[in-house]
């Protein structure tokens, strides 16, 4: 028996591979992350994915992960989780544990499997599609061209990078976008010539895609949302 780290997309149940949908299908136990609202609910963006997918319901687990730029409080959770998962594993049962997106590209989870790894219990991941590379198909936004380099920050950086990224040829994507509104906002009131895109929500009903600069800096950024900035376009001279 096994743990299998399942990744479901961005967000449209569409978007999982089949690969995947067998997994989910095939696995006695689901469990899918969440956040817990001020009245205590709890909401899971790989639960209602899955829900919408031909998988037994009664097989998903929500777990419980604080929503904190400190990760002692997330690590304590998935320690306790991580016995969780070993005690069903000593049952015989065949774990998955979900992530959005892929699960090796940003996934906090990736903590989880480390720890599984150093307790002896087998691992397998399954690909899935980030959410940037189904925001450039939503839009038909052609990512890179020819020489281009492609560059992911996790949400930390400032106008000097990114201004530097974007005179030596990359492209930019921004993810976990809400951790650096007032340095995006900055960088595109300094720099109006390169072209922004904006995601939010992607792959879900409530999916957005903003590039009118005036609207993008008045924008207070989710969680769920995503930049790509490509650089402004050179006028070759004769």
């Amino acid at each position: 028996m096994k743990v299998i780290s399942i990744s479901l997309g961005p967000g449209d149940p569409e978007l999982i591979t089949v690969k995947a949908l067998k997994a989910l299908q095939e696995v006695d136990v689901i469990y899918c992350p969440g956040t817990k609202s001020k009245e205590g609910t709890f909401k899971s963006y790989s639960r209602d994915i899955i829900l919408s997918l031909p998988v037994e319901a009664n097989k998903i687990r929500i777990f419980h992960v604080p929503m904190s730029k400190d990760r002692t409080f997330a690590n304590r959770a998935y320690d306790e989780l991580c016995l969780e998962i070993a005690a069903r594993v000593a049952e015989g049962k065949t774990v998955a544990v979900t992530a959005e997106g892929d699960s090796g590209f940003y996934s906090s989870g990736n903590y989880m499997f480390e720890k599984l790894a150093s307790m002896h219990i087998p691992t397998s991941v399954i690909a899935g599609v980030p959410a940037f590379i189904a925001a450039g198909a939503v839009s038909g936004l052609h990512i890179v061209k020819q020489e281009e380099k492609l560059v992911v920050l996790p949400g930390k950086t400032t106008p000097e990078e990114l201004h530097e990224l974007t005179t030596t040829n990359h492209v930019i994507v921004i993810m976990k976008l809400s951790q650096c509104t007032d340095t995006v906002h900055e960088f595109i009131r300094q720099h109006p010539d390169a072209e922004y895109h904006y995601y939010q929500n992607v792959g879900t009903a409530n999916e957005q895609h903003e590039t009118d600069r005036n609207a993008l800096v008045e924008i207070e950024f989710p969680y769920f949302s995503l930049m790509i900035i490509r650089p402004a376009k050179r006028i070759s001279v004769g």
